[in-house]
């Protein structure tokens, strides 16, 4: 064997190694990893997913209808500070990874049954824990899944009893049990 055909084998190997060490790390990280805010369609419908665990359809249409998702990542980049940025995406990245250690399958994939208990479990987690100053992401998720729900049109004209701003002013409207609450 020449040193050419010598160097192009440990070329081969090396690559080789390259190449499959790479194969196996990459099989081994978190198959959402959030690093910034850069997010994917994939991280928008995860979004949206999440919104409709919170706000499901019924009678009327749930979050995903209003494409939260979108407005979530329009409130976290241009309203949220870089600390609650990082909490928000540090937060969303656990969710996915506990929510796959516990119930052993994507979030994506779960019954609806199964998203909501575990998101009704991070809420008792954090009352649990009596650290209200911390801002952990299941408050974020629900705050901004009900301020982008009912503001959208389909929340405030669906959802609630809709009158078009300015209109007539009336002092006193009665009040029915079972009446929706008022948009304007």
């Amino acid at each position: 064997m020449n040193r050419r055909d010598a160097l192009k084998s440990v070329v081969l190997m090396m690559g080789g190694t390259m190449i499959g060490a790479t194969a196996l790390l990459t099989g081994c990280s978190p198959e959402r990893q959030l690093k910034d805010l850069n997010f994917t369609p994939e991280d928008l419908a995860f979004l949206d997913e999440i919104g409709e665990t919170i706000i499901p359809t019924t009678d009327t249409p749930g979050a995903k209808a209003t494409k939260i998702g979108e407005f979530m990542i329009m409130m976290v980049k241009e309203c949220y500070d870089a600390d609650q940025q990082k909490a928000f995406i540090d937060g969303l990245n656990s969710l996915s990874k506990d929510f796959k250690a516990e119930k052993g399958t994507d979030f994506m994939e779960a019954s609806a049954e199964d998203r909501l208990a575990f998101l009704n479990s991070m809420q008792e987690k954090f009352k649990a824990s009596g650290d209200s100053r911390e801002p952990i992401v299941i408050n974020m998720l629900r705050d901004l899944t009900v301020l982008g729900y009912f503001t959208s049109e389909i929340g405030a004209t669906q959802a609630l009893r809709f009158m078009e701003a300015p209109g007539r002013y009336d002092a006193c409207i009665d009040y029915k049990k079972g009446d929706k609450a008022w948009a304007t």
